[in-house]
């Protein structure tokens, strides 16, 4: 594997650790932005270190599907590459709305914490547009095959999802700016993602999936709250009227403190009804970090960074994502072994 070396310093990075770096999302000079290969560039652009929650929606909608008996090794890859794909399509969309209206600008809280692929000069409105409609082109080809497939049902829950996540930031009204936002991110990574996941692998709906998603929705829905709330003041100054900005902060960090106890709540009665097994009762083994969120979310956000601090403005955003991400996959841990058991 080639490497780059850093300019002005002795330290020799590998391609592998750029692209590394780009997963962890925060850009921090290690190399000169000149020097970023093509694969970090739209690592970055497309803010992977979130796509994985789309990876987790997939895997967990696949785990039910093998409970179930009814699992399609092709049908689950080809869900797996639509919801990253329709993810980042989503993310780089965004970047370039939030652009071209004058809300990314240099001193916004974006452009303070990683790359913007227009505003860091990364590449050109050209190209963006360009990546833009190959990663579409793929996410439309693989939400015909299930329209083909699957039939009309899983068509409409495709077109319902990218729907969505276009009315999240692309369109000229668009629900980030009245308050709706969170909540499509709700619906997007929990029911359509893991229950619509489901429908498209196995061609049947079911009630336990449905309610199966919640907790993780809630979770994704947790760290877009926390990030909005890291960014009250920047948006209140572009006209935006996200959730907290609705609400006020106090309200924003009751409500997530609250979202994170659902998580776990609402497992437990999936459990006693008896629509998950006990083996999904191992989230509780990220209970402490939830905890320790929530402990966050209940005093204000510092004045300024702690030392060594990566990621500045954001705060409650780093907390809801650790912890989100953590029971994801624990979540998606306990699964795997449920599934196991019924295969017995």
């Amino acid at each position: 594997m080639s490497g780059l070396n850093v300019s002005g310093s002795n330290h020799h990075i590998t391609r592998v650790s750029l692209w590394y770096n780009a997963f962890r999302g925060f850009y921090r000079n290690e190399v000169p932005l000149a020097e970023l290969d093509l694969v970090s560039r739209w690592l970055y652009a497309s803010r992977s270190i979130i796509l994985v929650i789309s990876a987790q929606s997939a895997v967990i909608a696949g785990l039910f599907a093998v409970t179930a008996r009814s699992f399609n090794i092709g049908y689950f890859l080809l869900l797996l590459v639509g919801l990253v794909t329709v993810h980042a399509v989503s993310n780089l969309s965004n970047d370039y709305f939030g652009f071209h209206r004058g809300h990314d600008t240099p001193d916004s809280p974006r452009m303070r914490y990683t790359l913007h692929p227009l505003a860091s000069n990364m590449m050109s409105a050209d190209a963006l547009k360009r990546g833009i409609w190959v990663l579409l082109s793929v996410g439309v080809l693989i939400a015909a095959f299930f329209a083909v497939a699957r039939g009309p049902v899983a068509g409409a829950i495709a077109v319902a999802g990218m729907g969505i996540l276009y009315l999240y930031d692309g369109a000229p009204r668009n629900l980030k700016s009245v308050g709706l936002g969170e909540i499509a991110t709700f619906v997007v990574w929990g029911p359509l993602m893991i229950a619509g996941g489901y429908y498209c692998i196995s061609g049947a709906f079911s009630l336990a999936v449905l309610l199966a998603s919640v907790p993780y929705g809630l979770g994704v829905m947790s760290i877009l709250v926390g990030k909005h709330i890291d960014q009250m003041e920047f948006d209140q100054t572009k006209g935006q009227r996200t959730l907290p900005i609705l609400l006020g902060e106090r309200r924003a960090r009751i409500i997530n403190q609250v979202t994170i106890l659902l998580m776990y709540a609402i497992v437990i009665a999936l459990v006693i009804a008896r629509l998950m097994t006990p083996f999904a009762l191992v989230v509780f083994l990220n209970l402490p970090r939830g905890l320790a969120a929530m402990g966050v979310f209940a005093r204000p956000r510092p004045e300024t960074a702690p030392e060594g601090y990566v990621g500045w403005p954001l705060w409650y955003h780093r907390y809801s994502l650790l912890h989100s991400k953590r029971f994801g996959w624990l979540y998606i841990a306990g699964l795997t072994a449920g599934a196991l058991f019924a295969l017995l």
